[in-house]
């Protein structure tokens, strides 16, 4: 997901289709030939060698989707699907479709290794289908929630229209869909899972029994067929009683004692009673918060260093695949540092809180030692192997024999944890308060547009006949200020190449909102504005020539224009529905 937000938006492939196409096969197949010389090599007997290899080459398949993306413009192709420009999460459907490819790739080359570990045998369809219900799992509440986003938009009713693009429109609706989805989606999800009722008996009776006298309600105890159901787990969804859900699977009710099964449950009680699915939201939304956060200082410091105009100047093709590769990158990779290291201290705190809560409802830690020790033995897993998101056996273990010796461990472990969670959501508001406060001059400083500009300008003595470093002069000045150079260098990247859409547009648009009364010139704008689209109808330059058109007293072309920007975006729509709804009003008054 990160990565296809962070793709190229460009209008134009640097490849024809039947090249990337080319490529794309080539890429597939020197995957699936990476994952057969590693088994020529490497026999995978146990489960915990088939996931360590699964999630290695998961990894290794979000490099190609990111060399999809980056560099074959995936994002462009997308485009090209009937709807997508009305249903833009159509798009994304079909971008983590691509990266699903891959996976297919990898679990039918791990097929065999995943029957020889697991002991079972399965079809390939049934094999993948049930590999690709978790993943459909994981991406269902984001894409529900992108399209209805997007069906609403379509709806024709001003009401819905003038209340999506206000200033509150967008971000009430999202609250009010996250919280519908906290609620509602576990009943989703464990269908998703596979999940089906426990059958009455004896075992679900117990459960039954042990979760009535902790007060805590479950919608459903279900059995959960993870690993065709061998795998000692459980686990629970949902935040509230009726939409909250206990899942155990076979091999758990199979293999463990009655007091060791009531530890297990207590194991997840003690989820619900830290109130610990909330805590994840939090630390999602926080994460989305940090990731908006980041995208300016970011741009301020690439703007402010040498190395990024170095491999700017020096690229030949299109330079905005230099910005968005510099730019998208290192937010992928704060996506990952963020999940591996932030969110898993989290993950790996709140597992030992939950154990300790089992612990002291049972009496002592002895059940659920015992049933690690059977997770351990069971599993043909390594007591001592590491988990971004579980302490290991052998250290979950440890813990719980440190609790019987000290009891007074729960305190200071609960002190441990709420005092980072309190440092956590304090660097998140202070975050968001200095980006508030400084960030737009952050942006706007002095020493790296200047640095910039000295670059363009030495990159314009070394190759005065290129127009491409006349425009970027030209947005410098812009940014300073300097609207009269501004005008001058941008005029002579058009003597330089009259058809480069974006000089026209870019020009054009100062025309039309420079601070400098003297320098507005609302019809040469519209002259270059039609200029423009006439070479490469985009958004935003749509948007541009819905302008000139207002400005020039053309209200009905400037709403007919605005609605084939809105119509053709797929971002910064809240800004397009203002022009749309500002040029209406002006047919009104």
């Amino acid at each position: 997901m990160a990565i296809l937000a962070t793709g190229s938006r460009s209008e134009d492939s640097l490849l024809p289709g039947y090249q990337m196409i080319s490529l794309f096969i080539l890429k597939a197949w020197l995957f699936r030939q990476t994952i057969r010389l590693y088994l020529y090599r490497q026999r995978i007997r146990l489960v915990a060698e088939y996931f360590s290899a699964e999630r290695n080459f998961a990894l290794l398949a979000l490099v190609f989707f990111g060399l999809d993306v980056y560099l074959l413009e995936l994002q462009y192709y997308l485009r090209l699907l009937p709807f997508s420009e009305q249903l833009p999460t159509l798009m994304d459907l079909f971008g983590i479709g691509v990266f699903l490819l891959y996976l297919v790739l990898l679990w039918l080359q791990l097929k065999g290794s995943y029957e020889e570990a697991v002991g079972v045998r399965k079809q390939a369809f049934v094999h993948i289908k049930d590999k690709l219900r978790i993943y459909v799992a994981l991406i269902m509440p984001w894409l529900a929630l992108g399209f209805f986003h997007d069906l609403l938009l379509l709806v024709p009713n001003p009401a819905i229209q003038e209340f999506m693009a206000s200033a509150w429109g967008e971000p009430l609706f999202l609250l009010v869909m996250v919280v519908g989805a906290v609620i509602w989606f576990p009943a989703v999800l464990v269908r998703l899972l596979g999940c089906t009722p426990m059958p009455d008996g004896e075992s679900r009776y117990r459960i039954e029994q042990f979760c009535r006298r902790q007060g805590v309600r479950f919608g459903e105890i279900c059995l959960w067929p993870i690993v065709e159901g061998k795998l000692l787990t459980a686990g629970v969804v949902g935040v509230v009683g009726r939409y909250r859900y206990l899942m155990v699977t076979p091999a758990l009710l199979a293999n463990l004692s009655e007091a060791e099964l009531e530890a297990v449950v207590a194991h997840e009680i003690g989820h619900v009673r830290r109130s610990h699915l909330l805590l994840y939201l939090l630390l999602f939304l926080g994460f989305g918060i940090l990731l908006q956060l980041s995208v300016q200082p970011l741009i301020s410091l690439l703007f402010s260093t040498r190395l990024f105009y170095e491999f700017l100047f020096g690229y030949e093709g299109e330079p905005g695949l230099v910005l968005m590769i510099f730019t998208g990158a290192p937010l992928v990779i704060m996506t990952l540092i963020y999940f591996r290291y932030v969110f898993g201290f989290f993950m790996r705190n709140v597992e030992r809180q939950a154990d300790l809560y089992s612990a002291k409802v049972m009496g002592s830690a002895a059940p659920l030692i015992s049933v690690f020790k059977k997770i351990a033995l069971l599993s043909g897993n390594d007591r001592d192997l590491p988990c971004w998101h579980h302490f290991s056996i052998g250290q979950r273990i440890d813990f719980l024999s440190a609790y019987q010796r000290d009891g007074s461990l729960p305190q200071v472990h609960n002190y441990k944890v709420y005092s980072c969670l309190a440092g956590y959501f304090v660097a998140i508001a202070v975050a968001l308060l200095v980006t508030l406060q400084i960030g737009e001059r952050v942006l706007a400083s002095y020493s790296g547009q200047k640095f910039a500009e000295e670059v363009v300008l030495e990159k314009i003595e070394q190759e005065p006949g290129n127009p491409l470093w006349h425009q970027f002069h030209g947005d410098l000045l812009v940014g300073r200020r300097q609207y009269e150079e501004a005008i001058k260098a941008f005029e002579l990247s058009l003597q330089l190449n009259p058809e480069n859409p974006e000089t026209l547009n870019n020009l054009a648009w100062l025309l039309l909102t420079v601070e400098t009364r003297a320098l507005l010139d609302p019809v040469r704008a519209l002259e270059l504005a039609q200029h423009a689209v006439e070479i490469q109808a985009r958004s935003h330059i749509l948007d541009t020539l819905a302008e000139a058109y207002w400005q020039n007293g053309l209200v009905e072309k400037a709403i007919e224009t605005a609605e084939r920007a809105l119509k053709g975006s797929s971002s910064n729509r809240g800004y397009y529905r203002q022009q749309l709804q500002k040029f209406s009003l002006a047919t009104k008054s």
